[in-house]
Formats: C-alpha cells, structure tokens, sequence
C-alpha cells in the first residue's frame, strides 16, 4: 500500500521539508492591484510584505480550484494507491471542501481529506507527521486516525497589530474588530471550532507574549514533551529572539521558526507573531 501526502501551500513548508518527506502541495494565491500570484511559487513572502506596504488596494486571496485538486490527485493515482490531504482550516477558506469535492471525482484512488482546523506551520506539522507515517507505510486510515488523536493536543495563538485586516478580509467579525480598535489592546487570536476567535485582549505587545508563554508552560505541564513553532510575519528577527529564549526556558519542548506568507499575511497583517504546539 503506497499512500501520498498532499498539502496546501499555507502550511509553509519549505522546499527542503517537501523533498524530503515527499509531500505533493497545491498553492493557494493572493492577488495584488490585479496580478495573481501562486504562493511559494511566484512570490515569496518579504516580496509580498514589499508589494503590498505601498499597494493602493487591500489584496485577496483565492482557493485552488476543484480542477485542480481533479488534476493532481489523477496524476498522484498513478503511482499511489491512496491519498491523504490536508488543509487549511474549513472555517476560514473553502480549501477543503474543494479536496472533498474532487476527491469523489477520482476514479481507482480513495482519498483521506484532512481538515486541520488551523493554519499556517501548525496544519505543516499535521503533514509532516501524515508523511513520516505514510513513508513507514502506514494505510490512510491509519494516518487519519494518528492525526486526529493529535488534534487533541494542539494549540495555537497569534498576536497581530491591526485587526482590520481580518476583518476587511471577513475572518472576525467587525464589532470584534472595532472594539479593538478602540481599546487600542494587542489581541491574543485562536481557533475555536474551525474560526479565528478572540482569545484575551491584552495592553502591550509584550504582556500578549508573556500571555501565551503561560499558555505554552501549562501545555508542557500537561503533556512533558512538546514540537512547538514561532511563526512571524516578517518580523523574522523579534521572532527568532522570543524562539531562543523559549527554548532554553523549556528543553523538553522542540522549537522551528517559520513564517505567515503572503495568504495567511493578508489576513493578519505585517507584524503578526505566533506561536502553537503539538504534542511529541
């Protein structure tokens, strides 16, 4: 049995990462000013941050088509017997569902549609770990029953400067937005049942990241051992800073730095940081 692993391209996996666990990944892109461009294929994510600081119109992002999920999982089946996907939350991008949909379009190949219920590195660690059991041979059933124990021990929170970026773009609602505007806090955002919520509005950047400390040091209390991600939106050096402090405060927990490209980065904004975990 030879199950393939497929992905998204708002899991920020680096091409490297790809190569070696053999992942298959479909981007997502983002249109500036009227110029579409296929995430971490034709545009990375400090040219995005670049374009977009001196862009007149607020950018948009857009979903792969089904057809293209038809394209790719009918060249996959030629070599695999099975295949397992995995997305960005269904809450907030109709990613999946387009997997799910062209998966019941596949003749002679089943595939396992994965919805991560979050974003950006954290749905990349669901996929690397997808990977490293389906190079073990592990069924696709197999995998999805492993990920889903996970998902019980995942976490997330993202700090971001401005939350008018999630709202022009839909992904928090408006009253939401406007209180934190008014309040002038730097809010703690998570995912709650597939959605970007409010977790705890807080005074100053660095209470919010001595906030989710405190989450991170219940999560290791909890569980002992931890693979955790800080994710930034090109603010690269604050970022490696916080991950190297972190990492000596907690050895059991081990660390990757990653980034918010340009599908995620429209929605928070520059300046976003982040960190989650997943249990070892």
């Amino acid at each position: 049995m030879k199950t393939a692993i497929v992905t998204d391209s708002t899991a920020y996996l680096t091409l490297e990462e790809r190569k070696t666990y053999n992942i298959h990944m479909i981007p997502l892109s983002v249109n500036i000013e009227g110029t579409f461009y296929d995430e971490e294929i034709d545009i990375t994510a400090s040219e995005f941050y670049d374009r977009v600081r001196g862009a007149k119109e607020f950018p948009k992002t857009t979903q792969p088509s089904v057809g293209k999920f038809v394209e790719l999982f009918e060249t996959i089946g030629k070599e695999y017997d099975e295949i397992v996907t995995i997305h960005l939350s269904s809450g907030i991008s109709g990613t999946f569902q387009g997997a799910v949909q062209a998966s019941g379009m596949v003749e002679g190949t089943n595939v396992y549609a994965f919805d991560s219920e979050v974003a950006a590195y954290l749905q990349g660690m669901y996929v690397k770990e997808a990977a490293k059991l389906a190079l073990e041979g592990a069924s696709g059933e197999q995998i999805i029953a492993h990920l889903n124990e996970l998902k019980h021990t995942m976490d997330e929170y993202i700090i971001v400067d401005d939350l008018q970026h999630l709202q022009r773009g839909g992904r928090l609602s408006a009253a939401a937005a406007l209180i934190g505007g008014l309040l002038q806090v730097k809010p703690i955002l998570t995912f709650e049942n597939k959605v970007i919520v409010p977790f705890e509005k807080i005074r100053t950047r660095k209470k919010a990241i001595r906030r989710v400390e405190e989450q991170l040091a219940s999560a290791v209390e909890k569980y002992g051992a931890l693979q955790a991600v800080v994710i930034h939106a090109n603010c690269q050096d604050e970022a490696r800073e916080w991950m190297s402090s972190l990492a000596a405060a907690y050895p059991t927990v081990d660390f990757t730095l990653s980034y918010f490209g340009p599908v995620i980065g429209t929605h928070l904004g520059e300046g976003a940081i982040a960190m989650g975990w997943i249990k070892k």
